[in-house]
Order: structure tokens, then sequence, then C-alpha cells
């Protein structure tokens, strides 16, 4: 059955969009700001904490910079005109980092600064490797400059064993996740490229040197043996709840997520919106080959049946 949801994995471009389009629905808020604040609004109420993230691929001009800047400013005030919270998920690239860094920093400071002014916090997300280096260069930046602000941090990088070490003398909030883009092996740590467990050993000890550093820290992952492996960590260790707290994708291991929440622990929900909900809704997809399986097996039967 694994072999059967990987091929479906790889199969997914040749699946009708409207397919695709329905299952996004599980992943993605919708496509208006209305849509994510009515999601946002749900999961609050069931004692959920949010990271909402504008969904945009990387801009290839000023124009489309400055249109997501304004998207997420009008996003700011939306909650903050409702007196309802959340926290905002930023790449750099969507706001021109590969056009004009200054220019970049200048509307990722706008949008901080509004946040801010709402009690709003922000996560700046960690691309692939090409971007790493100036993610941090400007991370280190805002965090110096007073915005309340978090890195997210990919424990598949071997670099992340050097890169966490000054983040934790600065006491800096981190999100630490496996990392999901397709990087060459001499970046990732021995045997990720192979094996998605190899990376659990440096998570685990990203995320307890960290939390023992006196960094908050968002354990962001859906595997549950790492989830058991750290629950049992922390609670073992005496940790403080509000010191941490676990972080899921819509729509992802929902059950994973509600036990958590059942026992008491902080769960933040990762909430995208937008247009681009085909491209977000493939690379979900490819993450998860079950749901590929499902998929595939749906349109076999479809056919079948006609």
């Amino acid at each position: 059955m694994r072999i059967f949801n990987t091929m479906a994995a790889h199969a997914i471009p040749l699946v009708p969009r409207s397919l695709i389009r329905k299952i996004s629905r599980r992943y993605i808020a919708g496509e208006t700001l209305c849509d994510a604040r009515t999601r946002i609004h749900a999961l609050h109420a069931a004692g959920f904490r949010t990271t909402v993230d504008v969904l945009g691929e990387t801009a290839s001009s000023s124009d489309q910079a400055e249109a997501m800047t304004r998207d997420y400013l009008n996003l700011i005030q939306a909650f903050g005109a409702q007196d309802e919270t959340t926290e905002l998920s930023i790449k750099l690239t969507a706001l021109g980092l590969h056009i004009d860094e200054d220019a970049c920093m200048t509307r990722v400071s706008v949008i901080l600064g509004a946040a801010a002014s709402h009690g709003m916090t922000a996560c700046i997300d960690m691309e692939d490797t090409g971007c790493t280096q100036k993610t941090l260069d400007a991370f280190l930046k805002l965090e110096a400059d007073g915005y309340p602000v978090g890195i997210a941090l990919q424990a598949y990088l071997t670099r992340t064993n050097d890169d966490i070490v000054s983040l934790q003398a600065r006491g800096s909030r981190m999100r630490i996740c496996k990392g999901i883009y397709a990087e060459a092996n001499e970046h990732l740590v021995d045997g990720a490229s192979r094996d998605r467990a190899a990376i659990n050993s440096h998570f685990i000890r990203h995320v307890s040197s960290a939390i023992q550093a006196g960094s908050f820290v968002g354990i962001a992952t859906h595997d549950a043996q790492l989830i058991d492996l750290l629950s049992n960590w922390l609670q073992c260790e005496r940790i403080d709840r509000s010191r941490f707290e676990f972080q899921m994708l819509l729509g992802v291991c929902e059950p994973l997520r509600d036990a958590l929440l059942a026992q008491g622990f902080n769960v933040r929900v990762y909430v995208p919106y937008g247009h681009d909900w085909y491209g977000y809704s493939t690379r979900r997809i490819k993450e998860n080959p079950r749901i590929a399986g499902y998929i595939l097996a749906a349109m076999i039967h479809s056919n079948r049946a006609r």
C-alpha cells in the first residue's frame, strides 16, 4: 500500500484541478480574508491558538511584494478591529527578498509594527537553503529592533546544529520543524534523504536544548512517535506549559491535535488562505502520500463505475 501511495503522490500533476480544489478545503481556510476569519474564530472558540499565512509564491516584482504587504496589513486591521489576535507567518521571498533586500526589510518592518500595535506576534518562516542565511540575518535585525518575532528552524539541515546556538544564547523564540524542501544531501543530516525518522534525534535535541536555554519553542510536527517522546520528556522535566506549544497544519492529524489539547497542552494551528490554493494543496498532498493514494483510488473507482 505504501508503494501505491508513493506512486499516487508522483501522479498528482495528472489529477484534475477540480478534485484538488475539493481536497484543498481540508487544508486551506478559503480564498478570502473573510474565510480565514471564520475558520480562525472557530479554532479560537475550541481553545486553539492560530497562525495565519497569506498564500503566495515568491514575488517576482515590487508590485507583487507591495500587494502582499497590503494583504497582511488588511489582515491585521481586520483582526485588530475584532480584538482577536493571531500570529502571522511571513515568508520573506513573498515580500521581495530576491528583488531588493532593503525594500523587503522595510515592508516586513511595516507589517510587524502594525501587528505589534494590535498585540500580534509573527514568525519568520524558513525557506530553502538559498535563503537560509539571509533569513537568519533579517530575523536577527528585526529581533534587535524590538519587534515581537520568532524564527523557524529546520531540523533536517546540518547547519541548524550551529545556527541554533546563537539563537539560544539570545533567548530567541523558535519554531522547530523537520523541514520539507528538497535539498542536496550535503545540506542534510545523515540519513534524512532516505528516512524522515532519521531527523527525530536532531529534532528532539534542538527542542530540548532550546527550552532548557530559556527560549520559547513551537514544536511543529505531526509525527506521533516524536510527539509522544517529547511530551513524555516535557512532563518528566516538569517544563511549564507556558514555555512551549505544539503546532500543526490545518486539516492534518486532527485527532492527534485534539488529543494534545485535551491533555492540557497549548496547540497552535497554522491556517493558510488565499488564491494559491492549488500550489499549497499539491505540496501538502505530496508530503502525505496516503492522501494521494485515497485520491487515486477514488478516481479509479469513479472511472470503473461509469
